[in-house]
């Protein structure tokens, strides 16, 4: 259970808010990656709030504000009541380089990332824990593998060009259906040690750290989900599918003698 109010002493740079924090040691950080995301962030951290208080195991909050100019970071300030939150700056623009900032920034035993609009149900979360529990050290959502399935489906568009990046990726993550989903959980020294060896800084970054996950001979656990799609997303598909494809080639060119 989320435990008695208690401030964290933050790292240089970083912002520690005054929500309920653990008297023991966190077991998992989860780090958020955010940009402008004043219209979804208060639901977020509210559903966050609910999900974690009727549970058992204390998690901590790493908000990793990519660059926002909205009322982003004011949003969480006022919302992480009940919450382990921490919020801290990246330099670099980039999914990519806002979860490699927070990862690296993490130093519990389990570490992970979600989205901003949860598009992925809660409940994976407690799947996710319990599998690391039992050894696996890669969890990660999926939406194509069996049991999965889609609450609002994506665009066509979307769907299409989601599929052809996936078919280009098979190459460097191997039989890993799905690279896309924002949901990943992972051993944190692990995933600590990985992010450090990263490059890209755009939304083709998952497809690095599997396959660099993969070269270091790790399993990657696929978890089916029940995945929502935001209308709101700020994913373009020209503008980052066009990204996601060229990222592709620097990510084999960087593994190419790993």
């Amino acid at each position: 259970m989320i435990g008695s109010t208690q401030l964290r002493t933050p790292r240089p740079g970083a912002v520690a808010l005054s929500g309920a924090t653990t008297a023991v040691p966190t077991p998992l950080d989860l780090v958020i990656p955010v940009l402008n995301e004043e219209l979804r962030i208060g639901r977020t951290l509210a559903a966050l709030a609910a999900h974690l208080r009727a549970g058992e195991r204390p998690v901590r909050l790493i908000v990793v504000d990519n660059g926002s100019v909205d009322g982003t970071v004011s949003i969480v300030e006022r919302e992480c009541e009940g919450l382990d939150v921490e919020v801290i700056s990246c330099r670099y623009r980039g999914k990519g380089a806002a979860v490699r900032t927070g990862i690296l920034h993490s130093t519990a035993p389990h570490v992970g990332y979600c989205d901003a609009d949860l598009s992925t149900p809660l409940s994976t979360l407690g799947i996710a824990f319990d599998l690391l529990d039992g050894g696996h050290q890669a969890v990660i959502a999926s939406r194509r593998v069996a049991g999965a399935t889609y609450a609002v489906k994506q665009p066509i568009v979307r769907r299409a060009g989601s599929q052809a990046f996936n078919r280009f990726a098979t190459p460097l993550v191997g039989p890993i259906r799905d690279t896309q989903c924002g949901f990943k959980l992972f051993d944190g020294d692990l995933a600590r040690s990985v992010f450090a060896d990263m490059q890209l800084n755009g939304f083709a970054f998952d497809v690095e750290l599997i396959a660099r996950l993969r070269r270091r001979g790790i399993d990657v656990t696929e978890v089916a989900v029940a995945w929502t799609d935001d209308a709101a997303s700020t994913l373009s598909p020209v503008r980052d599918g066009y990204a996601a494809f060229r990222d592709l080639m620097l990510i084999k060119r960087a593994l190419k003698h790993v």
